[in-house]
């Protein structure tokens, strides 16, 4: 029995979910947006409310507030659009409609009538109405697809299916990732359609979040399938399910409310009474088993064909010259030569049975209105073939023997099937980072239960779980140290080289390497909530996207096939009628041969040497190296589009605090102005910020603490870890009060103490000496804030407060600018401690007192004469700018890798990153371009070759078999370049100086 729509459930927002989740949908590739609860709901007629659904509309085109306006007015002026919120940042609309009055694609078409580009996105789940869409994310292979003709084919093909809602496909990875309804279109369905556009098809993964795949040992025969089955169908909670026999693959929907992975595995395996051993497979595993399952496809083909190539050269060349084979080849069998049979049908086999691919790819292709490779190939050999079936036929007639040429369709068959053997080897190499990536988790983990342990399957962790770490295990899960201390190598998830030490209530991060001692830890997160999860999500995300380069790729795709044939045409008119009217000599021609037949081989050349997949290959090959090698380096990219921006970073925009600063306030100065005793003023001025949450608080009290338990006896000193801010060292204090922008204000022994800034003072009447006034402008000079203190109406002292600069900010901003990149620092600091820390850096362009909206406000002045700007922020309050930005920065990230305004991730607190995401770009983009002049200069050069224009001087007639071989090693050639890129050093601090500008 089939389970119910209410079963299939989207990947839940928050963390509490079941570790079956993250084996199943660790991947979510396409976006997820929140919907916002708007007043204007009530003021819809009741009754009507309940029919009501909200889409999101993608809105391409959009530059200003006058666009969004735009945008906004021809919605509302839709029959049945209640309202219409356009977010101009996030090129989006959010609309609110009745599905009665108005469909989807009449609120597309009003964004479009308005002059903007429109696409519906995934829907968000609407609260206040009755009826909730929820879309499922699949990802699929797809087998078969050679160039960026095949892409475009299928994407056309799947976004015009009912109930998708969005589809990509990707050439260098063989993976389409497709957004739809499942009340509307299953997933068979679209594996069908797949299957139906001439493509492999088979879905890899979803979101669903009940489904299981197991791989299980000791079914031996039939009985061992029956007695599983009997299992199966008596636990509670199995919906439904499916075992493959021949592969030992069990795939189990079962509800997770009733029952978990680890119980419904535990369940059979206790059942069985331990004659089955089940394993959670990873989504991944089979898209690894693919890569190589496609390689070891084409070797085989490719073995095949060259195992009939072979006879088939030896009769052609080599037996003519040995008496004895010569003898057998020419006896006659009827009309015909055996040597002339043997070759037809060696020949036959080959074009028909091991080259039966190619036909069928390009009816299929040709059947949906695309070209492509296999066109040209299928075009190329069966000219070949059927031009020397037609000798032989004609010769047996006649009695006219002209020159056969199934050598030619033969070898062209088996080189084009070596370069594809290559070619898949080449593009399995350009996952490498991903596979690596897959494989940090574990594949057990030791599961502490009661007083007891036992281990599991990594991929059967739920939230909670207790786990114990050996030295020199990895760590299984997301979570926080419960027990033990050790240090912990986290190199391969933030790209932070030295081992971090971890003690209780130290967070830990799955896949990473504990180094020394045992560790107990609890699970936090686990499945596509952990961080590891979401690092390849990321990954997967910006490898799936298109960069806007591959604009030109595609283009050229859609039209190189039908301008190649007829570059072919033309080669074998023009070369016909020079013959026909004796433009060349009768001595260029083959033995035997005629004018037909010297243009003819000219014009297979052409069409089996043209090659549209090293363009299609350019691009994607290239990004999805480059974003593995990012992520090997802590440097998240979101997509291509964030890839080739980058390159071009004019000006890059630091925040203050956290980015360029280390983010932790500490007292540097504290100067009594008064007969106070220092140590009286310090606890007096801890007691009144010990209420306040402010970090400059936190620091003051710290410093209080430090000198009042270190710098007093030592006595106090060895207590000092056990005494709170309040166990009799500091003073009672009543009527505090916060004062945003100014600082606190409290009563301490019923007087009032005043701690904050030169308008806190002013307006309190406290007058500020002159002295005291030159004190703080030093302490501002220097780059430090300076916190005034007064009591009972006097001025008592002053205490300055520094964030010390990251030791590489200084050096990192000299390297940018020696790569032609202008360093900006936005603050929302005062005037004077801003120019201090700039001069301090090397910055020369300072904007200080930002409020952060007003941080987008100086991005998009910077933006308005076209050049491209980054904004390096915490990526929480900078988020405005990150979103204003051309390339948003989110450093120091750690954990937190899903910050959505940002295009680059970066895990590390280190600036150093800023400059790698640069030069990686910069190195991207340039083999991209290789790549491409390569692609086009081959295609440029290789085709005049093979349509014979410089034959009249060099006399060299390139067989068609030599132009099958270069055609397929082309491609070859362009992803072994793109695989350059895995080579990849960021630049070390003491070479960053000297990087030049490109």
């Amino acid at each position: 029995m089939a389970p119910s729509r209410r079963d299939l459930q989207l990947t839940p927002l928050s963390g509490d979910t079941d570790a079956e989740i993250g084996a199943m949908e660790e991947v979510r590739l396409l976006d997820s947006y929140d919907h916002d609860n708007d007043d204007s709901l009530s003021k819809i007629e009741e009754g009507g409310a309940n029919n009501l659904r909200t889409i999101q509309v993608g809105v391409t085109g959009m530059t200003c507030a006058a666009c969004s306006n735009s945008v906004e007015g021809a919605l509302m002026s839709v029959n049945g659009v209640f309202k219409a919120s356009v977010a101009l940042l996030q090129n989006r609309a959010d609309v609110l409609f009745d599905p009665i009055l108005v469909k989807e694609e009449d609120i597309k078409e009003a964004i479009e009538d308005a002059g903007f580009e429109a696409e519906i996105l995934s829907e968000p789940v609407t609260s206040g109405t009755k009826t909730q869409h929820a879309t499922l994310v699949g990802q699929f292979t797809i087998g078969g697809m050679t160039c960026a003709a095949c892409v475009n084919s299928v994407e056309g093909i799947l976004r015009d299916l009912p109930g998708v809602k969005r589809a990509v496909v990707a050439l260098a990875t063989s993976l389409g990732e497709v957004e739809y309804d499942p009340n509307v279109i299953s997933k068979d369905e679209i594996v069908t359609a797949i299957e139906d556009a001439g493509f492999e098809g088979s879905l890899v993964q979803s979101n669903q979040q009940d489904k299981l795949l197991l791989r299980v040992d000791g079914v031996m025969n039939e009985l061992d399938a029956q007695v599983l089955e009997g299992i199966l169908t008596r636990l509670n909670g199995v919906r439904q399910f499916r075992l493959d026999r021949i592969t030992g693959e069990l795939e189990v929907v079962f509800d997770p409310e009733v029952v978990s992975s680890r119980s419904l595995v535990d369940g059979i395996e206790g059942e069985g009474y331990g004659k089955f051993k089940l394993r959670v497979m990873s989504p991944y595993e089979r898209l690894t088993s693919k890569d190589t399952g496609e390689a070891s496809f084409m070797f085989r083909r490719f073995i095949s064909s060259l195992s009939l190539s072979i006879p088939l050269f030896f009769i052609q060349v080599i037996c003519p010259h040995i008496a004895l084979f010569d003898t057998v080849l020419v006896w006659r069998c009827g009309p015909f030569m055996v040597g002339d049979c043997l070759k037809w049908a060696l020949v036959s086999v080959i074009q028909f049975v091991i080259g039966k691919r190619f036909y069928v790819a390009a009816w299929r292709a040709l059947r949906n209105g695309s070209t492509n490779m296999d066109v040209l190939v299928a075009l190329g050999t069966s000219a070949s073939y059927f031009y020397s079936v037609g000798a032989l036929l004609y010769g047996a007639v006649t009695g006219f023997w002209s020159p056969t040429y199934f050598d030619a369709s033969a070898m062209l068959i088996t080189f084009v099937l070596l370069g594809k053997y290559l070619e898949s080897l080449a593009k399995g190499k350009t996952s490498d980072a991903m596979k690596k990536l897959v494989q940090l988790t574990p594949a057990t983990a030791i599961l502490i239960e009661g007083k007891g342990e036992r281990e599991i399957d990594a991929l059967l962790i739920h939230p909670g779980d207790s786990l114990k770490v050996l030295p020199g295990g990895k760590i299984p899960a997301d979570g926080v140290v419960v027990w033990g201390s050790s240090y912990v190598n986290e190199s391969m998830v933030t790209g932070e080289s030295v081992p971090v030490s971890k003690e209780v209530d130290s967070p830990v991060i799955g896949g990473t390497i504990n180094m020394h001692g045992v560790l107990h830890i609890k699970a936090t997160k686990v499945g596509s909530d952990a961080v590891l999860s979401q690092i390849i999500s990321l990954v997967e995300t910006a490898q799936m996207s298109k960069a806007p380069i591959q604009k030109f790729a595609d283009y050229v795709a859609s039209i190189f096939v039908p301008v190649v044939i007829t570059l072919a045409l033309f080669t074998l008119v023009g070369w016909s009628i020079g013959g026909a009217v004796g433009a060349y000599p009768d001595e260029w021609l083959p033995q035997n041969g005629t004018h037909f037949v010297f243009s003819l081989m000219f014009s297979i050349s052409v069409v089996v040497i043209a090659c549209p997949c090293a363009l299609g290959l350019a691009t994607p090959t290239a990004v999805m190296v480059a974003t593995g090698v990012g992520a090997t380096n802590g440097v998240l990219i979101k997509g291509g589009d964030a890839l080739e921006k980058a390159h071009k970073v004019k000006y890059v925009i630091f925040d203050k605090t956290g980015t360029l600063t280390q983010g932790k306030a500490t007292v540097t100065t504290a100067k009594v102005f008064s007969e106070m005793d220092r140590g009286e003023f310090l606890i007096l001025v801890a007691s009144a910020e010990a209420s306040s949450e402010h970090p400059l608080a936190k620091a003051i009290v710290e410093y209080a603490r430090h000198f009042h338990f270190f710098d007093e006896s030592a006595e106090d000193g060895e207590t000092n870890n056990k005494v709170s801010q309040n166990a009799g060292w500091l003073l009672d204090t009543s009527d505090f009060s916060a004062l945003p922008g100014k600082g606190i204000q409290c009563l301490v022994n019923n007087k009032l103490i005043l701690v904050g800034n030169r308008k806190l003072m002013s307006e309190n009447s406290i007058t500020i000496p002159d002295h005291v006034e030159k004190f703080v402008e030093e302490l501002e000079e220097s780059a430090k804030t300076g916190v005034i203190v007064a009591y009972n109406g006097e001025l008592v002292g002053v205490m300055g407060v520094a964030d010390p600069l990251k030791r590489e900010a200084a050096v990192v901003v000299e390297g940018l600018l020696r790569m032609g990149v202008r360093p900006i620092m936005v603050t929302g600091d005062n005037w004077r401690t801003a120019r201090a820390v700039a001069k301090e850096v090397g910055i020369e362009d300072v904007r200080a007192e930002v409020m952060p909206a007003g941080k987008a406000d100086v991005i998009r002045s910077l933006q308005k004469d076209g050049s491209t700007v980054a904004m390096v922020g915490d990526g929480i309050n900078d988020s405005p700018a990150l979103a204003a930005a051309d390339v948003g920065m989110a450093i120091g990230a750690g954990t937190d890798v899903a910050i959505e305004a940002a295009d680059y991730v970066l895990m590390r607190n280190n600036l150093e990153d800023v400059i790698t995401a640069i030069d990686l770009s910069r190195k991207t983009l340039t083999r991209i371009r290789l790549n491409y002049v390569f692609a086009m200069a081959y295609n440029v050069v290789s085709i005049p070759i093979a349509a014979g224009v410089f034959f009249p001087i060099l006399r060299v007639q390139l067989p068609p078999w030599a132009a099958g071989a270069c055609m397929a090693l082309s491609s070859v050639s362009v992803v072994c370049s793109s695989l350059l890129l895995r080579r990849y050093k960021k630049p070390r601090l003491t070479t960053i100086l000297e990087i030049t500008k490109e």
